[in-house]
């Protein structure tokens, strides 16, 4: 029997002291007790951890890497993601495994529980397949494995290079599939994946409605049997203005109309909708995956985020690009956009609970939604996916409720962070992953191999 006790605790009923959790032997929460007597692991605030619903891990290798203009007075995501090709033609499935590791561990130490990884490097450089097709996504799991972070795998449908069907590009051959060819590499990878904790979920991912075909979508979606379905969809103005030259109508309008979307979808980014749009997604209930941090230093666009929730929207927040991997900072920068696009404050304040409040609670709800993960909240029955902050942290002091929640998004940051479970297995203790040294000393060998290759 394993036991948490925390000083205060926000559980499915609110806040409440002196709380004891009891979990059984698969990580899930069977008792909550308030003012109950100490015992097991000790902690000072006690939250559920939200799970980061958007990831490219790869990416994080990349970080600072992008940021000089060059010769060309016009740099946008069009430009990084030629450089962001050019670098992943340099990885080896070696290499894509020591930086999820490390991507993970960042993750676990900023408050994460779990990752939904949106995995679309499948191949070779040159489109050829591994023996093993699903290598590059068992790579990702023998991280989750060493990390201990719960994973909901998507491996990636992308078919051709824009609407038009063109053939993919150099740095795009390593993603390509026909659904025949996903089918096998999904199959595989859900094989592999299953040798993981219970906990861990597979699903699907079409790309976006500019790398697959309509047939491709419907066949994704087919496949994906109740399991999450994952997409990007209206990032970049340049994007919505393609699909609505081909295909009729803006992205969302667009997919609203031909498939049903529902619950098991999480659509990622959603900065480019009309007030119609959003209010339209919100009733769905499928989850906007919101990656706050990277729409930012790609230049997106910002989320019409107050009108959606005012709709009853459901959201998460993940990390995507990896640039920095922050919970507090994602959140903090979510509500900061609305702030400075409406020149307003507490933009996502309700009457009854604070921004912070507001921001986590979404993020718990929408991030276990997105992952298909029974998390999110502290409650019998829902996996211990927890996150301990530090109380007697200067930025804590004298703290209490939502205050706790709105000084460590706007005050505080990562470095509250003092311990973290995922699905009861205790990855960080002292705002430190347990094998933290080791993971890093790998990331850096691997650092410094690509440095003499790029």
């Amino acid at each position: 029997m394993q036991q948490i006790w925390a000083e205060t605790a926000l559980t499915a009923d609110g806040w409440q002291n002196h709380v004891l959790l009891t979990l059984d032997s698969s990580g899930t929460i069977e008792a909550v007790e308030s003012n109950a007597s100490p015992a097991g692991d000790r902690t000072g605030v006690l939250l559920p951890a939200p799970v980061n619903l958007h990831s490219h891990a790869f990416q994080r290798a990349m970080a600072g890497l992008t940021e000089g203009r060059g010769t060309d007075s016009s740099d946008s995501f069009w430009t990084w993601r030629q450089l962001m090709y050019r670098f992943l033609d340099q990885l080896t499935p070696e290499h894509i495994e020591a930086i999820a590791a490390f991507v993970q561990m960042e993750m676990l130490e900023a408050g994460y529980s779990a990752v939904a990884e949106f995995h679309y490097l499948h191949h070779q450089p040159d489109g050829t397949a591994y023996d093993d097709i699903a290598e590059l996504s068992g790579r990702i799991c023998a991280a989750a494995s060493d990390t201990g972070i719960g994973l909901t795998l998507l491996p990636v449908l992308y078919e051709h290079g824009g609407c038009d069907g063109r053939a993919l590009g150099p740095g795009q051959k390593r993603f390509g599939n026909s659904p025949d060819k996903y089918a096998r590499l999904q199959q595989a990878a859900s094989k592999t994946a299953s040798r993981l904790p219970a906990d861990t979920i597979t699903g699907v991912a079409p790309h976006s409605l500019r790398a697959v075909s309509q047939d491709g979508l419907k066949f994704a979606e087919w496949m994906a049997a109740g399991t999450p379905i994952h997409m990007h969809l209206a990032e970049q103005a340049a994007e919505v203005e393609e699909v609505e030259a081909a295909w009729g109508k803006r992205p969302v309008d667009w997919l609203l109309a031909h498939h049903n979307i529902d619950e098991r979808w999480c659509l990622i980014h959603c900065t480019q909708m009309t007030p119609g749009e959003t209010t339209a997604l919100a009733a769905t209930g499928a989850v906007a995956g919101l990656c706050p941090i990277t729409e930012s230093s790609l230049g997106d666009g910002i989320f019409d985020g107050v009108r959606y929730l005012q709709a009853g929207g459901r959201f998460g927040v993940g990390s995507d690009s990896n640039v920095l991997i922050s919970l507090d900072e994602e959140l903090r920068t979510l509500e900061y956009s609305q702030r400075l696009r409406d020149k307003g404050r507490a933009m996502m304040a309700t009457p009854d609970k604070s921004t912070g409040r507001v921001l986590f609670d979404g993020a718990c709800a929408g991030g276990a939604q997105a992952a298909g993960r029974t998390s999110g909240s502290i409650a019998p029955g829902r996996l211990a996916d927890l996150v301990a902050l530090d109380a007697g942290h200067p930025n804590l002091a004298g703290r209490s409720g939502d205050a706790l929640l709105d000084s460590f998004v706007f005050a505080g940051g990562s470095g509250l962070v003092a311990d973290v479970w995922s699905a009861g297995r205790h990855c960080v203790h002292e705002g430190n992953h347990m094998a933290r040294g080791r993971i890093i000393q790998r990331y850096l060998e691997t650092i410094r191999l690509l440095n003499n290759q790029l």
